[in-house]
């Protein structure tokens, strides 16, 4: 059962797709013509883009999300329209743009003049987004798309959902260590915020490799692999 009405995932993403284009129209003409568009960790600018780049290439992203979102649940191969866990997809999805467009108005506001430290802002979202992910793992199905997705959790339904609850703790734990972030110095933030993720890509490889190892001895089958 979806507790969401079909449409209202794919109208709250176009609200937030076309708010966000119609801001950037609204500040096109008061932003200088060379803008900041990328902050280092201590939140020092250390690239540059033109006004318009500024103003609409993170709403034209936003826009081709809103396209994938619609696109995948009709081409997947192993669970076409995710029965059972669209709610999450859309969700997600919802959230996903949601974060986009945080980001979007944290970055214009900097280059209209705001005192923002745009590295430091995004990190707590950034913590949230990775809160609520590990919160919906659990309630994903084995799909190609969206999820934990190894060649061993995509052979087997046991394997994706063993993963997936293993994972959703762990993501729990990173959501933390990037919240930390936002308040630890400099050069420790980008640790906290990508070592806790490669460690846990890691620890999910190799889990799910063993448990469908596992499960094909168990069977008598040929060692692990898609099928």
């Amino acid at each position: 059962m979806n507790p969401l009405h079909p449409r209202l995932p794919g109208f709250a993403i176009g609200i937030i797709v076309v708010a966000c284009f119609a801001t950037g129209a609204l500040v096109y003409p008061h932003l200088p013509s060379i803008v900041a568009s990328h902050w280092d960790a201590a939140g020092q600018v250390n690239g540059t883009s033109s006004r318009f780049v500024a103003a609409f290439m993170l709403p034209f992203i936003m826009l081709a999300l809103w396209g994938l979102w619609a696109l995948l649940p009709r081409i997947d191969p192993i669970a076409k329209g995710f029965p059972g866990f669209r709610y999450v997809y859309d969700f997600f999805w919802i959230l996903l743009e949601a974060f986009f467009g945080y980001v979007y108005a944290l970055t214009l506001g900097a280059d209209l003049g705001w005192a923002v430290n745009v590295s430091r802002a995004v990190l707590p979202a950034l913590a949230i987004l990775v809160g609520v992910i590990a919160a919906l793992l659990p309630l994903v199905k084995r799909n190609w798309f969206f999820g934990i997705r190894t060649p061993w959790t995509l052979s087997s339904d046991a394997v994706w959902d063993k993963t997936h609850r293993l994972g959703a703790p762990l993501l729990g734990i990173a959501a933390l260590c990037i919240f930390a972030a936002a308040f630890a110095p400099s050069a420790l933030a980008l640790w906290l915020v990508i070592a806790p993720l490669l460690v846990i890509i890691v620890i999910l490889l190799i889990y799910s490799y063993v448990l469908l190892a596992r499960e094909k001895k168990g069977r008598g089958s040929s060692p692990p692999g898609i099928g």
